[in-house]
Protein backbone atom coordinates (compact mmCIF):
# COMPACT_ATOMS: atom_id res chain seq x y z
CA UNK A 1 0.00 0.00 0.00
CA UNK A 2 1.44 3.16 -1.26
CA UNK A 3 1.47 6.17 1.71
CA UNK A 4 2.74 9.63 1.58
CA UNK A 5 3.80 12.69 3.96
CA UNK A 6 1.17 14.96 4.36
CA UNK A 7 3.16 18.39 5.33
CA UNK A 8 1.50 22.10 6.28
CA UNK A 9 4.51 24.20 6.17
CA UNK A 10 5.38 27.38 7.75
CA UNK A 11 6.01 26.31 11.32
CA UNK A 12 9.23 26.70 12.85
CA UNK A 13 10.22 23.39 14.98
CA UNK A 14 11.42 24.05 18.15
CA UNK A 15 12.10 21.21 20.85
CA UNK A 16 14.41 18.13 21.74
CA UNK A 17 14.48 15.45 19.38
CA UNK A 18 16.56 11.83 20.26
CA UNK A 19 18.66 10.63 17.31
CA UNK A 20 18.46 6.78 16.87
CA UNK A 21 21.78 4.42 16.08
CA UNK A 22 23.92 4.95 12.83
CA UNK A 23 22.00 2.57 9.66
CA UNK A 24 25.17 2.26 7.69
CA UNK A 25 27.68 1.25 11.02
CA UNK A 26 24.56 -0.72 11.87
CA UNK A 27 24.30 -2.77 8.52
CA UNK A 28 27.90 -3.70 8.57
CA UNK A 29 28.47 -4.80 12.23
CA UNK A 30 25.16 -7.08 12.26
CA UNK A 31 27.01 -8.83 9.29
CA UNK A 32 30.43 -8.65 11.00
CA UNK A 33 28.62 -10.63 14.32
CA UNK A 34 27.79 -13.91 12.30
CA UNK A 35 31.94 -14.37 12.57
CA UNK A 36 31.55 -15.93 15.50
CA UNK A 37 29.79 -19.36 16.98
CA UNK A 38 29.21 -17.29 20.09
CA UNK A 39 26.02 -15.10 21.06
CA UNK A 40 26.37 -10.93 20.11
CA UNK A 41 24.23 -8.32 21.45
CA UNK A 42 23.82 -5.37 19.81
CA UNK A 43 22.22 -2.33 20.79
CA UNK A 44 21.48 1.12 19.77
CA UNK A 45 20.14 -0.28 16.28
CA UNK A 46 17.90 1.68 14.49
CA UNK A 47 14.38 0.41 13.60
CA UNK A 48 14.53 1.01 10.11
CA UNK A 49 13.72 -1.10 6.66
CA UNK A 50 17.50 -1.56 5.42
CA UNK A 51 18.17 -3.13 9.03
CA UNK A 52 15.32 -5.46 8.75
CA UNK A 53 15.69 -6.75 5.16
CA UNK A 54 19.54 -7.74 6.51
CA UNK A 55 18.14 -9.93 9.19
CA UNK A 56 15.96 -11.43 7.47
CA UNK A 57 18.43 -12.38 4.76
CA UNK A 58 20.83 -13.21 7.92
CA UNK A 59 18.60 -15.69 9.58
CA UNK A 60 17.69 -16.97 5.62
CA UNK A 61 21.24 -18.67 5.75
CA UNK A 62 20.85 -19.98 9.55
CA UNK A 63 21.64 -17.25 11.25
CA UNK A 64 19.93 -17.65 14.82
CA UNK A 65 18.50 -13.88 15.75
CA UNK A 66 16.70 -12.89 18.64
CA UNK A 67 15.02 -9.25 18.69
CA UNK A 68 14.71 -8.35 22.45
CA UNK A 69 12.95 -5.08 21.69
CA UNK A 70 13.04 -2.70 18.58
CA UNK A 71 16.78 -1.60 18.84
CA UNK A 72 18.03 -4.69 20.24
CA UNK A 73 19.15 -7.63 18.48
CA UNK A 74 21.01 -10.82 19.70
CA UNK A 75 23.06 -12.80 17.05
CA UNK A 76 24.39 -16.49 16.40
CA UNK A 77 26.38 -17.52 13.61
CA UNK A 78 26.86 -20.90 14.56
CA UNK A 79 24.32 -22.59 12.85
CA UNK A 80 25.25 -20.94 9.78
CA UNK A 81 24.58 -23.77 6.72
CA UNK A 82 23.75 -21.55 3.47
CA UNK A 83 26.95 -19.53 2.41
CA UNK A 84 24.81 -18.85 -0.81
CA UNK A 85 22.50 -15.32 0.09
CA UNK A 86 20.12 -15.30 -2.78
CA UNK A 87 17.24 -13.89 -0.77
CA UNK A 88 14.42 -11.98 -3.09
CA UNK A 89 14.69 -8.70 -0.88
CA UNK A 90 18.57 -8.24 -0.15
CA UNK A 91 18.83 -6.76 -3.78
CA UNK A 92 17.32 -3.88 -2.53
CA UNK A 93 20.35 -2.58 -0.11
CA UNK A 94 23.54 -1.68 -0.62
CA UNK A 95 24.95 -3.28 2.52
CA UNK A 96 23.96 -7.13 1.20
CA UNK A 97 27.47 -6.94 -0.19
CA UNK A 98 29.37 -7.20 3.81
CA UNK A 99 27.62 -10.58 3.87
CA UNK A 100 30.48 -10.85 1.45
CA UNK A 101 33.52 -9.75 3.86
CA UNK A 102 32.00 -11.52 6.85
CA UNK A 103 31.20 -15.08 5.27
CA UNK A 104 34.54 -14.92 3.39
CA UNK A 105 36.30 -14.22 6.43
CA UNK A 106 35.02 -16.80 8.61
CA UNK A 107 34.40 -19.98 5.96
CA UNK A 108 36.52 -18.94 3.27
CA UNK A 109 33.78 -19.10 0.78
CA UNK A 110 30.77 -16.77 0.08
CA UNK A 111 27.71 -16.38 -2.61
CA UNK A 112 25.76 -12.96 -2.27
CA UNK A 113 23.36 -11.55 -4.79
CA UNK A 114 24.69 -8.10 -6.59
CA UNK A 115 23.40 -4.92 -4.05
CA UNK A 116 20.88 -3.02 -5.06
CA UNK A 117 19.86 0.02 -3.21
CA UNK A 118 19.31 4.08 -3.75
CA UNK A 119 19.81 4.95 -7.48
CA UNK A 120 22.53 7.72 -7.11
CA UNK A 121 24.99 6.85 -9.42
CA UNK A 122 27.33 4.25 -10.05
CA UNK A 123 28.47 2.66 -7.00
CA UNK A 124 30.98 -0.36 -8.47
CA UNK A 125 31.96 -2.80 -5.84
CA UNK A 126 35.45 -3.35 -8.12
CA UNK A 127 37.54 -2.61 -4.67
CA UNK A 128 35.75 -5.02 -2.84
CA UNK A 129 36.38 -7.32 -5.07
CA UNK A 130 40.11 -6.76 -5.81
CA UNK A 131 40.55 -6.61 -1.90
CA UNK A 132 39.57 -10.24 -1.46
CA UNK A 133 41.48 -11.14 -4.53
CA UNK A 134 44.46 -9.43 -2.97
CA UNK A 135 43.84 -11.38 0.64
CA UNK A 136 44.09 -14.93 -1.99
CA UNK A 137 40.22 -15.44 -2.52
CA UNK A 138 39.27 -16.65 -6.13
CA UNK A 139 36.33 -14.33 -7.33
CA UNK A 140 33.54 -14.57 -10.08
CA UNK A 141 30.26 -13.30 -11.06
CA UNK A 142 27.86 -16.41 -12.14
CA UNK A 143 24.21 -15.75 -12.74
CA UNK A 144 24.22 -12.31 -10.84
CA UNK A 145 25.70 -13.92 -7.86
CA UNK A 146 28.74 -12.58 -6.01
CA UNK A 147 31.72 -15.93 -5.90
CA UNK A 148 34.18 -15.68 -3.54
CA UNK A 149 36.16 -18.21 -2.35
CA UNK A 150 39.91 -19.61 -0.41
CA UNK A 151 41.38 -22.55 0.36
CA UNK A 152 43.05 -19.98 2.98
CA UNK A 153 43.00 -15.74 3.44
CA UNK A 154 46.65 -14.51 3.46
CA UNK A 155 47.17 -10.93 4.80
CA UNK A 156 48.37 -8.32 1.91
CA UNK A 157 49.07 -5.00 1.29
CA UNK A 158 46.16 -3.71 0.21
CA UNK A 159 45.87 0.33 -1.56
CA UNK A 160 42.29 1.66 -2.44
CA UNK A 161 42.26 3.36 -5.71
CA UNK A 162 39.58 5.76 -4.57
CA UNK A 163 38.34 5.98 -0.77
CA UNK A 164 35.34 3.52 -0.39
CA UNK A 165 33.65 3.17 2.73
CA UNK A 166 31.99 -0.15 2.00
CA UNK A 167 35.55 -1.63 0.35
CA UNK A 168 37.20 -0.61 3.89
CA UNK A 169 34.81 -2.08 5.59
CA UNK A 170 34.30 -5.31 3.85
CA UNK A 171 38.16 -5.65 3.55
CA UNK A 172 38.91 -5.11 7.40
CA UNK A 173 36.37 -8.19 8.26
CA UNK A 174 37.78 -10.75 5.68
CA UNK A 175 41.18 -9.67 6.73
CA UNK A 176 40.06 -9.99 10.46
CA UNK A 177 40.33 -13.34 10.23
CA UNK A 178 43.42 -14.18 7.67
CA UNK A 179 46.85 -15.18 8.25
CA UNK A 180 49.41 -12.56 8.87
CA UNK A 181 48.92 -9.25 8.97
CA UNK A 182 47.31 -6.99 6.05
CA UNK A 183 47.57 -2.84 5.52
CA UNK A 184 44.75 -1.00 3.80
CA UNK A 185 46.20 2.45 2.72
CA UNK A 186 43.59 5.31 1.46
CA UNK A 187 41.33 3.94 3.60
CA UNK A 188 38.14 5.71 4.12
CA UNK A 189 38.22 7.63 7.85
CA UNK A 190 34.28 7.90 8.18
CA UNK A 191 32.92 7.57 11.74
CA UNK A 192 31.40 3.92 10.83
CA UNK A 193 34.35 2.37 9.75
CA UNK A 194 35.71 3.45 13.36
CA UNK A 195 32.43 2.03 14.74
CA UNK A 196 33.10 -1.34 12.48
CA UNK A 197 36.54 -1.47 13.63
CA UNK A 198 35.87 -1.43 17.42
CA UNK A 199 32.81 -3.55 17.24
CA UNK A 200 35.26 -6.94 15.47
CA UNK A 201 37.95 -5.51 18.56
CA UNK A 202 35.34 -6.03 21.34
CA UNK A 203 35.21 -9.67 19.45
CA UNK A 204 39.03 -10.19 20.18
CA UNK A 205 40.19 -8.66 16.28
CA UNK A 206 43.17 -6.68 15.90
CA UNK A 207 43.03 -3.70 13.86
CA UNK A 208 44.65 -0.24 14.23
CA UNK A 209 44.32 3.01 12.76
CA UNK A 210 40.53 2.84 11.72
CA UNK A 211 39.75 6.97 11.55
CA UNK A 212 43.16 7.47 9.65
CA UNK A 213 43.80 6.66 6.04
CA UNK A 214 46.04 3.77 7.00
CA UNK A 215 44.39 0.83 8.53
CA UNK A 216 46.49 -2.23 9.83
CA UNK A 217 44.58 -5.53 10.73
CA UNK A 218 46.98 -8.90 12.73
CA UNK A 219 44.82 -11.70 11.96
CA UNK A 220 43.38 -13.81 14.66
CA UNK A 221 42.09 -17.53 14.75
CA UNK A 222 38.87 -16.93 16.36
CA UNK A 223 36.26 -14.23 17.57
CA UNK A 224 34.19 -14.30 20.76
CA UNK A 225 31.49 -12.77 21.97
CA UNK A 226 30.57 -9.27 22.69
CA UNK A 227 27.88 -6.67 23.58
CA UNK A 228 27.87 -3.65 21.76
CA UNK A 229 26.16 -0.28 21.26
CA UNK A 230 26.29 1.61 17.88
CA UNK A 231 27.11 4.92 17.03
CA UNK A 232 24.43 7.80 16.61
CA UNK A 233 23.78 8.70 13.09
CA UNK A 234 24.99 11.82 11.77
CA UNK A 235 22.77 12.34 8.84
CA UNK A 236 19.94 11.76 10.91
CA UNK A 237 21.14 14.16 13.10
CA UNK A 238 22.34 16.54 10.31
CA UNK A 239 18.98 16.28 8.84
CA UNK A 240 17.13 17.24 12.06
CA UNK A 241 19.40 20.18 12.43
CA UNK A 242 18.80 21.77 8.77
CA UNK A 243 15.25 21.33 9.11
CA UNK A 244 15.51 23.97 12.22
CA UNK A 245 17.59 26.07 10.03
CA UNK A 246 15.17 25.88 7.28
CA UNK A 247 11.99 26.50 9.35
CA UNK A 248 13.62 29.35 11.41
CA UNK A 249 13.14 27.55 14.53
CA UNK A 250 15.52 26.16 17.79
CA UNK A 251 16.02 22.44 18.03
CA UNK A 252 18.39 20.74 20.20
CA UNK A 253 19.47 17.11 18.56
CA UNK A 254 19.78 15.24 21.54
CA UNK A 255 22.38 11.71 21.87
CA UNK A 256 24.94 12.75 19.04
CA UNK A 257 28.66 13.28 19.16
CA UNK A 258 29.09 16.34 18.05
CA UNK A 259 32.79 16.08 16.86
CA UNK A 260 30.90 13.73 13.73
CA UNK A 261 29.18 16.77 12.60
CA UNK A 262 31.49 19.60 12.84
CA UNK A 263 30.80 19.69 8.13
CA UNK A 264 27.62 20.43 8.54
CA UNK A 265 27.61 22.57 12.02
CA UNK A 266 30.32 24.51 9.88
CA UNK A 267 28.02 25.45 6.93
CA UNK A 268 24.88 26.14 9.33
CA UNK A 269 26.84 28.86 11.11
CA UNK A 270 28.52 29.91 7.36
CA UNK A 271 25.07 30.28 6.95
CA UNK A 272 23.88 32.35 9.41
CA UNK A 273 22.63 29.95 12.28
CA UNK A 274 24.08 29.31 15.80
CA UNK A 275 24.94 26.06 16.96
CA UNK A 276 25.77 25.30 20.51
CA UNK A 277 27.83 22.04 21.10
CA UNK A 278 27.22 20.56 24.28
CA UNK A 279 28.75 16.62 25.48
CA UNK A 280 26.20 14.68 23.70
CA UNK A 281 24.03 17.05 21.78
CA UNK A 282 23.94 20.24 19.75
CA UNK A 283 21.31 22.99 19.26
CA UNK A 284 20.94 25.00 16.76
CA UNK A 285 18.55 28.28 16.37
CA UNK A 286 18.15 29.58 13.09
CA UNK A 287 17.10 33.72 13.72
CA UNK A 288 16.52 35.19 10.23
CA UNK A 289 17.20 34.96 6.26
CA UNK A 290 20.30 32.88 5.40
CA UNK A 291 23.39 33.51 4.06
CA UNK A 292 24.47 31.99 0.24
CA UNK A 293 27.70 30.20 0.61
CA UNK A 294 29.42 27.36 -1.12
CA UNK A 295 29.70 23.58 -0.71
CA UNK A 296 31.73 20.42 -1.77
CA UNK A 297 31.41 17.21 -0.67
CA UNK A 298 33.60 15.35 0.42
CA UNK A 299 34.56 11.73 1.55
CA UNK A 300 34.88 12.36 5.84
CA UNK A 301 35.84 14.96 7.40
CA UNK A 302 34.21 16.96 4.69
CA UNK A 303 31.15 17.51 4.17
CA UNK A 304 28.89 14.51 3.09
CA UNK A 305 27.18 13.54 -0.03
CA UNK A 306 24.05 12.10 2.39
CA UNK A 307 23.88 15.56 3.30
CA UNK A 308 24.13 17.43 0.42
CA UNK A 309 20.27 17.46 -0.68
CA UNK A 310 19.36 19.06 2.57
CA UNK A 311 22.06 21.37 2.35
CA UNK A 312 20.32 22.58 -1.78
CA UNK A 313 16.85 22.30 0.23
CA UNK A 314 18.74 25.21 2.93
CA UNK A 315 20.04 26.79 0.46
CA UNK A 316 16.74 27.45 -2.30
CA UNK A 317 15.57 30.20 0.43
CA UNK A 318 18.62 31.51 0.95
CA UNK A 319 19.64 35.19 0.46
CA UNK A 320 21.38 35.27 -3.61
CA UNK A 321 23.72 32.53 -5.13
CA UNK A 322 25.41 29.20 -3.61
CA UNK A 323 26.93 26.52 -5.64
CA UNK A 324 26.75 23.00 -4.55
CA UNK A 325 29.53 20.36 -5.86
CA UNK A 326 28.99 16.96 -5.61
CA UNK A 327 32.07 15.16 -6.18
CA UNK A 328 31.06 11.52 -5.18
CA UNK A 329 27.71 10.38 -6.74
CA UNK A 330 26.59 12.08 -10.12
CA UNK A 331 23.29 11.16 -9.70
CA UNK A 332 22.45 12.93 -6.65
CA UNK A 333 20.71 15.98 -7.87
CA UNK A 334 17.48 14.31 -9.03
CA UNK A 335 15.72 16.06 -6.39
CA UNK A 336 15.90 19.21 -8.73
CA UNK A 337 12.89 18.94 -10.58
CA UNK A 338 10.88 18.14 -7.65
CA UNK A 339 12.13 20.75 -5.86
CA UNK A 340 11.62 23.40 -8.65
CA UNK A 341 7.70 22.24 -8.37
CA UNK A 342 8.18 24.12 -4.99
CA UNK A 343 9.35 27.32 -6.67
CA UNK A 344 12.79 26.60 -6.20
CA UNK A 345 15.08 28.39 -9.11
CA UNK A 346 18.14 25.54 -9.69
CA UNK A 347 20.55 24.90 -12.40
CA UNK A 348 22.13 21.66 -12.61
CA UNK A 349 25.66 21.41 -15.07
CA UNK A 350 27.44 18.67 -14.78
CA UNK A 351 28.00 18.15 -10.96
CA UNK A 352 27.69 21.66 -9.60
CA UNK A 353 24.08 23.09 -8.61
CA UNK A 354 23.82 26.85 -9.19
CA UNK A 355 21.28 27.47 -6.56
CA UNK A 356 19.45 31.31 -7.01
CA UNK A 357 17.56 31.51 -3.53
CA UNK A 358 14.11 32.08 -3.60
CA UNK A 359 12.36 34.03 -0.73
CA UNK A 360 10.55 30.91 -0.01
CA UNK A 361 8.58 27.27 -1.26
CA UNK A 362 4.85 26.69 -2.14
CA UNK A 363 3.36 24.02 -0.77
CA UNK A 364 3.19 20.99 -3.83
CA UNK A 365 3.07 17.38 -4.76
CA UNK A 366 6.79 15.87 -4.86
CA UNK A 367 8.04 12.47 -5.18
CA UNK A 368 11.01 11.13 -3.22
CA UNK A 369 13.72 10.06 -5.84
CA UNK A 370 16.24 8.11 -3.04
CA UNK A 371 16.61 7.83 0.79
CA UNK A 372 18.07 11.71 1.16
CA UNK A 373 16.04 13.22 -1.29
CA UNK A 374 12.85 12.20 0.22
CA UNK A 375 14.17 14.04 3.43
CA UNK A 376 14.98 16.69 1.66
CA UNK A 377 11.92 17.32 0.24
CA UNK A 378 10.25 16.86 3.85
CA UNK A 379 12.35 19.73 4.94
CA UNK A 380 11.39 21.95 2.12
CA UNK A 381 7.50 20.69 2.76
CA UNK A 382 8.06 21.75 6.68
CA UNK A 383 9.96 25.27 5.24
CA UNK A 384 7.00 26.04 2.72
CA UNK A 385 3.77 28.40 2.74
CA UNK A 386 0.86 25.49 2.60
CA UNK A 387 0.51 22.02 1.94
CA UNK A 388 2.99 19.43 0.68
CA UNK A 389 2.46 15.86 -0.35
CA UNK A 390 5.43 13.47 -0.59
CA UNK A 391 4.74 10.12 -2.66
CA UNK A 392 7.37 7.25 -2.33
CA UNK A 393 8.13 7.88 1.18
CA UNK A 394 9.35 4.11 1.08
CA UNK A 395 12.74 5.37 0.36
CA UNK A 396 12.96 7.67 3.77
CA UNK A 397 11.70 4.78 6.08
CA UNK A 398 14.69 2.87 4.39
CA UNK A 399 17.26 5.21 6.67
CA UNK A 400 15.08 6.87 9.29
CA UNK A 401 12.96 5.80 11.92
CA UNK A 402 9.46 6.77 12.74
CA UNK A 403 10.76 10.54 10.75
CA UNK A 404 7.21 11.83 11.39
CA UNK A 405 6.88 11.15 14.60
CA UNK A 406 10.11 12.89 15.55
CA UNK A 407 9.13 15.91 13.35
CA UNK A 408 5.57 15.70 15.11
CA UNK A 409 7.35 16.26 18.44
CA UNK A 410 9.52 18.96 17.52
CA UNK A 411 6.04 20.92 16.56
CA UNK A 412 5.38 19.82 12.67
CA UNK A 413 2.07 19.70 11.05
CA UNK A 414 2.96 16.37 9.25
CA UNK A 415 1.25 12.98 9.31
CA UNK A 416 1.79 9.69 7.39
CA UNK A 417 -1.08 8.99 4.49
CA UNK A 418 -2.54 6.13 2.97
CA UNK A 419 -5.31 7.55 0.57
CA UNK A 420 -6.39 11.00 -1.52
CA UNK A 421 -9.50 10.85 0.90
CA UNK A 422 -6.86 11.32 4.36
CA UNK A 423 -4.90 13.91 2.41
CA UNK A 424 -8.30 15.38 1.94
CA UNK A 425 -8.73 14.97 5.87
CA UNK A 426 -5.57 16.57 6.72
CA UNK A 427 -6.22 19.66 4.77
CA UNK A 428 -9.23 20.31 6.55
CA UNK A 429 -8.08 19.80 9.97
CA UNK A 430 -4.89 22.39 9.32
CA UNK A 431 -6.81 24.76 7.70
Amino acid sequence: MEQYYVIKGGIPLIGEVEIGGAKNAALAILAAAIMTDETVTIENLPDVRDINVLLDAMQGIGAKIDRLDEHTVKINGSLIQELRVEYECIKRIRASYYLLGALLGKYNHAEVALPGGCDIGSRPIDLHLKGFRALGADVTIKHGLIVAQAERLFGTHIYLDKVSVGATINIMMAAAMAEGKTIIENAAKEPHVVDVANFLNSMGANIRGAGTDVIRIFGVQKLHATEYSIIPDQIEAGTFMFAAAATKGDVTVKNVIPKHLEATSAKLVEVGCQVHEMDDAVRVISPGPMRHTQVTTLAYPGFPTDMQPQMSVLLGIAQGTSTVTESIFENRFRYVDELARMGANIKVESSIAIINGVPNYMGARVSAPDLRAGAALVIAGLAAEGVTVVDNIHYVERGYEQFEKKLCGIGAQIEKVSSEKEIQKFKLKVG
